[in-house]
Formats: structure tokens, C-alpha cells, sequence
């Protein structure tokens, strides 16, 4: 049993690592549920309460901030909800296009969606530019999380 177990925490810390870039997978959260059930499986005995209750702080946290900085970077240029939701088919969609489609897409889709709510092209330029920042700011945020989170997972299971 213990090895089904050990298969799925592995799955779910990758899983979890690869969904801090790539948008259409909850990284952290799922890295979280691995890191929590290697811990269930030794009864907390060598990752405690305590390291619990970072890890899943760290993990809200990680969640609230993806979703405040893009917004900021979309809404600091004026962003209209078009742009907002164009940003969020952008990416989807980049998914299918490998990694130029995860740069781009979310670019695309805002220029996309600014345009469509009747904006100039300058306008909607800016909004896509300020879209982008933000998801390289939040995805920056998040592999910091992970990383942290990943160390402190580590330092407590093993020292």
C-alpha cells in the first residue's frame, strides 16, 4: 500500500511543480495534497501540525496572489472584462501551441478581448502588455512558493 501511496504523493509534487507554469493545472494546491498525504502516511510523526499549516498558508496565499497580480497587471492598464476573460481563453488555447502558445496566448487573448470591447489598438496593446506582466510577475510568485514550500517539506520529512 505504502508504495500506491508514495506513487501518488510523487504524481501530485510533479504534477504539482509543472502546474506553477502551466496555467490549466492548480500547482501548488496539488503539490500541497502530495506533500499532506507523505505526512498522513507516517502518522505527522516527521512532517508536523505545524509544517502542515505552513504549507497550506503558503498554498492560500499562492492561490489569492496568481489571481491579484495578473488582475493588477491587467486592471493597472485599464483592462475591460473582455480583456480579462480574453487573457483567460488565451492561455487555454496557448496550451495547444506548446510554449509559445503559454508566452503569447494570454497576450493575444487580451489584445483580443480589448479590441472586442471597441478600445484603440494602442489601448488594447498596453492592456495585453500589462496582462503578460502580470502573469511572469505571478508565475515568478508561485515558483518561489513552490520552491519554498518544497524546502521546507523536505527539511522537515528528512532533518
Amino acid at each position: 500500500m505504502s508504495i500506491v501511496l508514495w506513487s501518488i504523493v510523487v504524481i501530485c509534487i510533479v504534477i504539482g511543480i509543472l502546474g506553477v507554469v502551466l496555467p490549466a493545472l492548480p500547482g501548488i494546491p496539488l503539490a500541497f495534497a502530495g506533500f499532506l498525504i507523505a505526512a498522513w502516511m507516517d502518522s505527522f510523526q516527521k512532517v508536523g501540525a505545524l509544517t502542515v499549516i505552513v504549507l497550506a498558508v503558503l498554498t492560500v496565499i499562492s492561490v489569492v496572489l496568481d489571481f491579484l497580480v495578473t488582475a493588477l497587471g491587467a486592471k493597472r492598464m485599464g483592462a475591460s472584462w473582455l480583456a480579462m476573460a480574453g487573457a483567460g481563453v488565451g492561455t487555454v488555447v496557448g496550451l495547444f501551441f506548446g510554449i509559445m502558445g503559454l508566452v503569447f496566448g494570454p497576450f493575444i487573448g487580451a489584445v483580443a478581448g480589448e479590441l472586442l470591447a471597441k478600445k484603440k489598438l494602442m489601448q488594447a496593446g498596453r492592456v495585453g502588455v500589462g496582462t503578460w506582466i502580470g502573469i511572469i510577475v505571478g508565475t515568478a510568485v508561485k515558483l518561489a512558493i513552490m520552491f519554498a514550500m518544497t524546502a521546507l517539506f523536505v527539511a522537515a520529512y528528512f532533518y
